[in-house]
């Protein structure tokens, strides 16, 4: 269930604490006007963050460091524009440049300062999401919640001293360089980083950036020398036409991206139609409105948006696969399968996802031989991944209706191996262990079931029955 609410009335470190001590696996996002990030938690433990649309500072750190130049950073990352798939610190690794263990520790440094930036949030909403996990490329840290609250507190108190000087990051300042010759002032190394960059025409965002110091430490140079009365503000950058319109458009998708990976669907549409309203002839944010009239029910709007997608010059397969699915969703079978010809037609009949949902089809019209043959053919397509929970389900069922129930156990006993939170597929076995008589594996699998969906008042009545069979009634005996 899904955890929503108010940075005015909860605050993140008040949160943070409450899935810690819950041990609670999923993805904490949290939104503040225009930003969005997103904090994974595994057991309770915080294993990876990251700000949308906020500069990948890790080369930034790096530099900082002393561990590359500013000319080995920039060739990696003309490497990595070539190579877009790989991921810098990769490439920097390739190169010999930083060790595995080192680069590990800087990018838990880099999560670690995105988590402290995200504490400084008061005003916006968060929602967390049950069992959303990172995606595979993003390395993993392990962190404990306490060992950062300290910290936050800290930042959080100086943050807010800093905001009685620095207001705003489009604020444009000025070095008092009387005063500065006057005084013989010293200064500290990221000041004398900052007042390098303060012109008169950057703003603090673009002093930020060029820096490739964090917020924090910027805002505290600044803060030291507005105190000092060696800063004149000259102006501000609100209310400027956006310098290039693609970074607009772009920063509008991976937030709607962003938010629907972890739930909060609404927020999500409203920024796909903001990049629709910028790029009507874009297939990408009508695809994704499509995918959220699904998660929200919606068949009949999902149909509609989802046929648009489908329309556009060189879609692709994907939107004819979902509209697919809305079809069934809605009983219409027919218009199911020719909307599923025409994603194999584009390219889909190596997805074997579009292979699957074509084996569910073949089921309703308990066409077994059709679904067994796309079901096998859809396997080896997943390559060194496990097959998805919806692959096992199905493979199941086509045993169960073969009457192959040994098989059927045994599909079902290796999808819950491989995915220990697939609350389906352990109802499932534990209805085949009965059928059976395995009566005590089958209470088992329904209380691991109960453990997943603790409410579930059907998987609780499924248990007291099969606890309440006489054991000499069952092959346990």
């Amino acid at each position: 269930m899904a955890i929503r609410g108010s940075l005015h009335e909860a605050s993140l470190p008040d949160v943070f604490q409450l899935l810690a001590m819950g041990k609670k696996t999923g993805c904490l996002g949290v939104t503040q006007r225009n930003q969005f990030g997103s904090i994974y938690f595994e057991r309770g433990r915080i294993v990876y963050a990251a700000i949308v649309n906020r500069r990948d500072r890790l080369g930034d750190i790096l530099v900082s460091a002393g561990i590359v130049t500013r000319t080995e950073l920039e060739s990696a990352i003309g490497v990595q524009r070539a190579a877009p798939h790989r991921r810098l610190g990769d490439i920097l690794v390739a190169q010999g440049l930083i060790a595995r263990d080192e680069l590990h520790a800087y990018v838990r440094m880099q999560i670690e300062e995105a988590v402290y930036v995200l504490f400084t949030w008061s005003h916006g909403a968060f929602n967390f999401e049950v069992d959303v996990r990172p995606e595979e490329q993003d390395f993993i840290v392990s962190i404990n919640v306490e060992s950062l609250l300290l910290e936050g507190a800290r930042r959080v108190d100086e943050w807010s001293l800093i905001q009685q000087k620095i207001a705003s990051f489009d604020l444009i300042f000025a070095l008092d360089q009387d005063k500065i010759r006057a005084r013989g002032v010293v200064l500290t190394m990221q000041q004398e980083i900052v007042t390098g960059l303060i012109d008169g025409q950057r703003d603090v965002a673009a002093v930020i950036d060029a820096s490739g110091l964090s917020e924090f430490d910027v805002g505290k140079a600044l803060y030291a020398l507005a105190s000092a009365g060696l800063l004149v503000r000259v102006g501000r950058t609100q209310g400027r036409t956006p310098v290039v319109a693609d970074a607009r458009v772009e920063e509008h998708r991976n937030l709607g991206i962003a938010f629907y990976k972890t739930g909060m669907l609404d927020e999500a549409a409203r920024e796909f139609h903001r990049v629709a309203d910028l790029r009507p002839d874009d297939v990408g944010p009508m695809f994704y409105l499509g995918l959220v009239s699904i998660r929200q029910g919606d068949w009949a709007d999902a149909v509609t948006t989802l046929r648009k997608a489908s329309a556009v010059p060189g879609a692709g397969a994907a939107p004819a696969h979902n509209l697919a699915y809305a079809f069934e969703r809605l009983g219409q079978y027919a218009e199911a399968e020719a909307a599923l010809a025409e994603a194999v037609a584009r390219g889909g009949g190596s997805d074997p996802h579009v292979l699957m949902s074509r084996a569910a089809l073949a089921l309703h019209r308990r066409d077994i031989e059709s679904a067994t043959r796309d079901l096998a053919a859809a396997r080896p397509l997943w390559g060194r991944k496990s097959p998805s929970p919806a692959w096992y389900h199905y493979a199941a069922v086509v045993a169960i209706l073969s009457g192959d129930l040994d098989r059927a156990r045994a599909l079902l006993a290796e999808g819950v191996a491989q995915h220990p939170r697939a609350v389906a597929l352990y109802s499932n076995l534990a209805v085949v262990q009965e059928r059976q008589g395995h009566l005590s594996d089958a209470a088992a699998t329904w209380e691991r079931a109960l453990e997943l969906e603790p409410e579930n008042a059907a998987f609780q009545r499924q248990l007291d029955a099969v606890r309440q069979v006489p054991a000499s009634s069952g092959a346990d005996a």
